[in-house]
C-alpha cells in the first residue's frame, strides 16, 4: 500500500498528536477527520478559521485549530509552541497545505506563480523548521505531501511542478539530516485527485482539454477518500514514499525519461492549445477554493 517501510508494522495511531496543514478543505480536511477516527489527536492549522473551527467541532475526540499562513515563520513558530502547550507533545506532521496556478509561464501572473512557490516549497520549510525540534523529542515523523508534478514535468504547470519537485528533494535531504535523531520523513505523492484545487483548474478549458490528453492512467480524476485512506496507512508505517493511487509507484522507475518525452509531446500539445489560449486568454490568480482563500487572507493583510 505504500513503500519505503512498509515491511514494518502499523503503529498505532491511538493517543499520537498530528498536525496537519492545509486541513481546512480537501486532503487535509478528510485526512484530519481518519486520523481522529483511529484515536489520534489531531491540530488543524489552515488559512480559511470559520471551515477550521467546522471541522475541528465535527471531528470527535481531541482536537484544536490555528489559523496560520504557513509561509510567516514566526506565526508558525508560535503555532508550533501552542500546539505543544495543548496536546504536550507531537508525534506526526503532515506538511499538505498547497496552492496551484496554471498558463503558459510567460503569460502568467508574477505574484500568483511566485506564491505557488512561496506556500508549497518554502511554507513547507517553514513548517519543517517550526515543528523539527518537537518531532527530534518525540521521534516523530515527517509527512511531506508532494504530487506526480515531483516525478513528471508537465506544460502549463511550471509553478506548481517546480515547486513539488523542490519539497520532495526537500524532504529527502531533511531524510539524512533528522533520520540519525530518531526522526523519520516520508513524501505523499498524488495524482489528480477529487479536491477544490483540481475541480478549479478543470474550469480553465484549456487545461481540461491538456489534460484530457493525458495518457491513462495520468488522465482520470482519481476519487479522495481512496487516496486519502493510503496516506492514512502510510503515515501508521512511518513510509519513506507513500502513493496514493496505485501506479504512482511504477512512476518512480522511469521518471528518468519522462522530461524528454514531455518536451518532445508538449511541444505538440502546446502548438495545438495555442489558437485557444490567444482567444481565450490564460487564467489568473489561483485556482480553486483554497486558492480563493489565499488570496483573500493576503488582501486583508495588505488592505
Amino acid at each position: 500500500m505504500s513503500g519505503g517501510q512498509g515491511k514494518q508494522g502499523k503503529r498505532k495511531l491511538a493517543g499520537q498528536v498530528v498536525v496537519v496543514t492545509g486541513a481546512a478543505r480537501g486532503v487535509g480536511e478528510l485526512l484530519a477527520r481518519k486520523l481522529a477516527a483511529r484515536g489520534a489527536k489531531v491540530a488543524l492549522l489552515g488559512l480559511e478559521p470559520e471551515l477550521l473551527a467546522k471541522v475541528s467541532d465535527d471531528i470527535p475526540g481531541e482536537t484544536g485549530h490555528w489559523h496560520v499562513d504557513v509561509t510567516d515563520f514566526e506565526a508558525m513558530d508560535r503555532v508550533a509552541r501552542e500546539v505543544k502547550e495543548r496536546f504536550g507533545r507531537i508525534d506526526v506532521v503532515v506538511a499538505n497545505a498547497g496552492v496551484a496556478a496554471g498558463g503558459p509561464f510567460t503569460d502568467s501572473d508574477a505574484v500568483s506563480w511566485n506564491r505557488v512557490i512561496q506556500v508549497n516549497l518554502m511554507g513547507s520549510a517553514t513548517t519543517a523548521r517550526a515543528f523539527l525540534p518537537t518531532l527530534t523529542e518525540s521521534r516523530g515523523y515527517l509527512l511531506q505531501i508532494a504530487s506526480l508534478a515531483a516525478i513528471t514535468p508537465a506544460p502549463m504547470m511550471s509553478a506548481y511542478c517546480a515547486s513539488k519537485s523542490g519539497v520532495e528533494a526537500f524532504a529527502h535531504c531533511l531524510r539524512a539530516e533528522a533520520g540519525y535523531k530518531g526522526v523519520k520523513v516520508g513524501v505523499g505523492y498524488l495524482s489528480w485527485t477529487d479536491t477544490d484545487m483540481v475541480r478549479g483548474a478543470d474550469q480553465d478549458e484549456v487545461m481540461r482539454e491538456l489534460r484530457a490528453r493525458l495518457p491513462w492512467p495520468a488522465n482520470r480524476t482519481y476519487p479522495l477518500e481512496p487516496a486519502v485512506d493510503r496516506i492514512v496507512a502510510g503515515i501508521e508505517r512511518r513510509s519513506a514514499h507513500v502513493y496514493a493511487q496505485w501506479w504512482l509507484r511504477g512512476m518512480q522507475s522511469v521518471r528518468g525519461y519522462l522530461p524528454g518525452i514531455i518536451g518532445t509531446i508538449g511541444q505538440r500539445e502546446m502548438r495545438r492549445a495555442e489558437p485557444k489560449l490567444s482567444t481565450t486568454g490564460v487564467t489568473r490568480g489561483l485556482v480553486g477554493a483554497g486558492g480563493a482563500a489565499d488570496e483573500q487572507a493576503r488582501g486583508e493583510r495588505t488592505g
